[in-house]
């Protein structure tokens, strides 16, 4: 049996009906999450923090590249029909490098990752993001959690169906769009992440140490604004 959690979001306006699913069904069984922590490859960095990325992930992109079974079951094969999630709240550094793993973690309690799985559907994604990113900031995962989604159910989003349809369409004019429903964002303030053929897979969001939205620095990557954009339409 599956559990109604009727989401911040649902009670949003129209213009933010994409950003998950308006009824989230939340399972009765919740994984427990393994624990995480710095690696040879993935070290521990503890640097100033410069500036923020809040990043949201296409649900239906990710879906039609994911490798499915358990992990993906809550995401991509349930009736939640999510569309931009959560990726997570990164602090990011003055330089090319960011702070991550700055203190070690357990596991999340268990109301922790059941408050936020509606925003972020993957257990073990909520844990990683707590233990990388979390960790940097002043605060305590509650907190931490509490205001990822508060930004992100701030978001505005446009018609991804009509801009999926569109014969081109770059990653300018996308970035065009998307600030165009947020106030106060600026094109300049969006970085994409694509797949290997182009298809829109995240949106970075550039935010400064007061979580208003800015341009974002030079080294924070993402295509070029000429690329061309494919978007994988929405269930």
């Amino acid at each position: 049996m599956l559990k109604m959690v009727l989401p911040l979001i649902a009670l949003a306006t129209p213009g933010i009906a994409l950003a998950q699913a308006n009824q989230c069904r939340l399972p009765d069984v919740i994984a427990r999450p393994r624990i995480e922590g710095p690696t040879a490859e993935d070290p521990k960095r503890v640097l100033p923090i410069g500036y923020y990325t809040l990043a949201v992930s296409w649900t239906p992109q990710y879906c039609k590249t994911s490798r499915g079974g358990a992990r993906d079951a809550f995401q991509c094969q349930s009736d939640n029909s999510f569309a931009f999630t959560l990726h997570g709240l990164w602090p990011d550094g003055y330089g090319e490098q960011w702070p991550q793993y700055c203190k070690a973690a357990g596991i999340l309690p268990r109301k922790v990752i059941r408050d936020h799985l509606c925003a972020t559907p993957s257990v073990q994604l909520i844990q990683h993001e707590w233990v990388k990113h979390g960790t940097c900031m002043p605060t305590n995962p509650t907190a931490f959690f509490a205001l990822s989604r508060k930004l992100y159910h701030a978001l505005r989003y446009p018609d991804m169906a009509e801009l999926a349809q569109r014969p081109t369409l770059s990653a300018r004019a996308f970035a065009e769009a998307f600030a165009a429903r947020n106030k106060g964002m600026v094109a300049d303030g969006i970085r994409l992440n694509v797949t290997r053929d182009g298809s829109l897979s995240e949106v970075w969001i550039c935010m400064d140490r007061k979580y208003r939205y800015i341009s974002c620095p030079p080294q924070q990557g993402g295509v070029r604004d000429r690329a061309q954009l494919r978007i994988e339409p929405p269930r």
